[in-house]
């Protein structure tokens, strides 16, 4: 396993999300309360950077692109629209710092649409 210390935990705003670039791979750290949870920086729909458009409230992510949305720190889908939970590395805090398993970069499988535009 690749454990990388990425960032202290006091760094991540509660109810908030940060984009961090630890070896050359971008993770979304988020933080409820004292729980931490890490993930690829895109909606897991279209690619949308949630650094952006991401919206934090009440432990929610919400991709204001699409309105998706998912459970901050499990990851999960929230009913509606939302088709595909987050991909989530592990995550422990240790001394004060937020530490993620990095072994492999997590990437989502995304739709081709593009074939889709022409039947309008």
């Amino acid at each position: 396993m690749s454990w990388k210390t990425v960032c202290a935990m006091a760094d991540v705003e509660d109810n908030a999300i940060k984009l961090l670039n630890v070896d050359g791979i971008s993770v979304l750290v988020a933080r409820v309360g004292e729980q931490y949870a890490a993930y690829p920086p895109v909606c897991p729909h279209m690619e949308e950077p949630l650094e952006e458009s991401g919206l934090c409230a009440k432990g929610k992510l919400t991709c204001t692109k699409h309105l998706w949305q998912w459970d901050m720190i499990t990851g999960e889908a929230e009913p509606g629209p939302a088709e595909k939970p987050l991909l989530m590395y592990e995550v422990r805090t240790e001394d004060g710092q937020v530490i993620v398993n990095l072994e492999k970069e997590l990437e989502y499988d995304f739709d081709d649409d593009d074939d889709d535009d022409d039947d309008y």
